[in-house]
C-alpha cells in the first residue's frame, strides 16, 4: 500500500500557507514507515496529478474556507473532499487541486482512501505574513488528526524522540516556518 501525505498551499499569503506549514511540522516530529511519502505540494497544481495517481491512499493538510471560527479543524473524506476543495476558492491551487483529483479519477488512477484535513482562514490578504495565531495554533490538533487517520490506515507514524531541526526538513532554503517568520515576528 502506498500512501502520500500532501500539503497544499501559498506560504506567502499568511494562513494560506496552512497545509504547507502543517506537513512540514509532520515531517519534522514523525517518522513514517515505508511506504508512505510526505510532500510539499505548495500551489503545483496540475503537476501533482503524477503523485496523487501513484497511491492507494491520500491524506491532504489544506486551509479551506468553511465558514467556521478561524482556527477550526474539519475532516471529508473520499467523495466529499472535491466538493470542499472547489467551494470558495481562496487561491489558484484550490482549483488545481480539484483538476488534480478529477485527472487521476479520468486516468483509472484515483486513490482508493482520501482524507483532507482542512483548517478555517483568518487571513488571506498578509503578503508575506505568518501564519494566524488561531491557524498556527490549529497545526498541532491537525497532525493528532492525521497520526489519527493514518494508524487507522494501518501506517502509524512514530514520533521522532527528537524533531528534526529547522531548516532540516521538506522546506529548506529559509522558507521553513520558523526562519520565514522570524524576522516578521521580531523573534529572529
Amino acid at each position: 500500500m502506498s500512501v502520500l501525505v500532501l500539503g497544499i498551499g501559498n506560504i506567502l499569503w499568511a494562513d494560506e500557507g496552512f497545509g504547507v506549514r502543517a506537513v512540514e511540522a509532520f515531517h519534522r516530529l514523525y517518522a513514517m514507515a515505508d511506504g508512505v511519502d510526505l510532500l510539499d505540494g505548495g500551489t503545483q497544481g496540475l503537476y501533482l496529478v503524477h503523485h496523487v495517481a501513484e497511491v492507494d491512499r491520500l491524506l491532504v493538510f489544506d486551509a479551506i474556507d468553511y465558514g467556521l471560527a478561524p482556527g477550526t479543524l474539519k475532516v471529508v473524506r473520499d467523495e466529499e473532499v472535491p466538493r470542499f476543495t472547489g467551494a470558495k476558492k481562496m487561491s489558484l491551487h484550490q482549483t488545481g487541486f480539484q483538476e488534480v483529483l478529477s485527472a487521476a479519477d479520468l486516468m483509472g488512477h484515483y486513490p482508493g482512501d482520501i482524507a483532507l484535513i482542512g483548517c478555517q482562514p483568518l487571513d488571506l490578504e498578509d503578503w508575506g505574513g505568518p501564519l494566524t495565531a488561531p491557524v498556527a495554533a490549529s497545526i498541532e490538533p491537525a497532525l493528532a488528526v492525521a497520526v489519527d487517520i493514518l494508524t487507522s490506515w494501518g501506517v502509524p507514524p512514530i514520533r521522532r524522540a527528537e524533531p528534526r531541526p529547522p531548516g532540516s526538513g521538506l522546506l529548506a532554503n529559509d522558507i521553513d516556518r520558523a526562519a520565514y517568520e522570524q524576522p516578521r515576528l521580531g523573534t529572529g
